[in-house]
């Protein structure tokens, strides 16, 4: 190959037997070239149902292997995919559905009640299928997709995730990150891909990935792995000791976290996490929630100046970063910004010094996100002077060096 392998078909003939995806839980093993063939026969289906570039479909799994499939046929087929939450009631998971305006949906044997109770409540869904069995109004996955070509699209249109809010002060919103305007031979189009390049993500990564994939980090660092010809191994559920036997066993690189996972660890009699050969471990991330300083310090003690933290909503509209010896230098910070340029304002919108509190803005060249079927939402997250500034509701200062510490939540989604 003459250019540089830059996405799931590249590595597919170059490492076709490479694991692009572990299950860590039962040891089950993906390859590259199983991966692109089962994409590329699904995204092949999808093209005949007469889905296009921009159309929806939606996943309804547990942590299993086979949501990649799903998400690369949709990732070159220029098409948007929705992962919705496994534990969420039937009528919260059919407004999802329903709202993304997804024609396909998928799910797994393992979610059939779930799947039974959906039925009906998907009149814009016109193909519901269900991998590993079927149940009445489901059909079967694996029969619908194996009379197609496992070849790739004419034309392979970047498609992208769109991720739900959580929702927790109203229903939830859809989140549309702008994307290139390209193919996904190209690469990847992640706005966050200098935060991949900082922690030094490419073909030798191996990524255990502990939490669920239908959020929106796991799910995105997940694919951003198999972008760079890495593999993923993922846990079907969270268990603190086989995660560490996981990296061990696997020779991980890479993994993230969030601080509930550091507690359980630590909590670990001295005899369970003693033995686990974590040498290989160079890069531990951890978000989505601020972790305790006195864990994070037990949990350096432990691991060493691999430790890496960052902030980022999933509306994508800035990042922070910061390592281990940051950290200790400013304790309780969350980083300083690696995507967009920070900005501390009032409830007015002007722009506070150093030192003090108020609504966390990031500039941006152009507006980096909208919420899918609320406009208005969409302006509210604009600053009321500035329009390419978004805020998403956190609340936190800058201090003199440009390190950001949140200290609210003013407004969810």
């Amino acid at each position: 190959m003459s250019r540089t392998p830059k996405y799931l078909g590249d590595h597919a003939e170059l490492t076709p037997e490479k694991p692009a995806a572990i299950n860590g839980t039962t040891g089950e093993v993906l390859t590259y070239r199983e991966l692109d063939a089962r994409s590329n026969r699904f995204a092949q289906c999808l093209h005949a149902q007469g889905l296009r570039r921009g159309d929806h479909i939606a996943m309804v799994l547990e942590n299993n292997m086979r949501c990649f499939e799903l998400c690369w046929a949709a990732l070159r087929s220029g098409l948007m995919i929705t992962p919705v939450n496994r534990f969420l009631t039937a009528p919260e998971a059919a407004y999802i559905i329903e709202d993304s305006n997804a024609q396909v949906v998928v799910t797994s044997y393992a979610m059939r009640e779930l799947a039974a109770q959906l039925c009906g409540l998907m009149p814009t869904c016109r193909l519901q299928l269900m991998m590993d069995g079927t149940i009445p109004g489901w059909q079967s996955y694996e029969d619908t997709t194996q009379g197609y070509p496992a070849e790739r699209l004419a034309e392979e249109w970047m498609g992208a995730t769109m991720i739900y809010s959580s929702g927790t002060t109203g229903r939830p919103k859809g989140i549309i990150r702008n994307q290139p305007n390209g193919m996904v031979t190209e690469g990847s189009g992640s706005a966050r891909r200098p935060q991949f390049e900082r922690y030094g993500f490419d073909a030798q990564t191996i990524y255990l990935s502990p939490a669920p994939l239908y959020h929106t980090a796991p799910l995105g660092y997940g694919l951003e792995t198999q972008f760079c010809g890495g593999t993923i191994v993922f846990m079907e559920k969270f268990d603190a000791v086989q995660a560490l036997r996981l990296i061990e066993r696997y020779r991980v690189t890479h993994s993230q976290w969030v601080p509930t996972m550091f507690i359980r660890m630590l909590k670990l009699e001295p005899e369970q996490r003693q033995g686990i050969d974590l040498s290989s471990h160079r890069v531990a991330i951890h978000a989505a929630a601020p972790c305790p300083q006195d864990v994070k310090r037990q949990m350096i003690d432990w691991w060493g100046p691999i430790l890496h933290e960052y902030y980022a909503a999933t509306e994508g509209n800035g990042v922070t970063t910061l390592d281990t010896q940051e950290w200790l230098a400013h304790p309780g910070s969350v980083g300083s910004a690696l995507l967009g340029v920070l900005h501390i304002c009032d409830d007015e919108g002007r722009e506070l010094p150093v030192g003090e509190t108020g609504m966390v803005y990031f500039e941006r060249d152009q507006l980096p996100f909208h919420y899918h079927n609320d406009p208005e939402k969409t302006r509210s997250a604009q600053h009321p002077v500035h329009p390419t500034w978004t805020a998403v509701g956190d609340v936190g200062r800058l201090d003199g060096h440009g390190y950001l510490y949140l200290t609210d939540r003013k407004a969810s989604t």
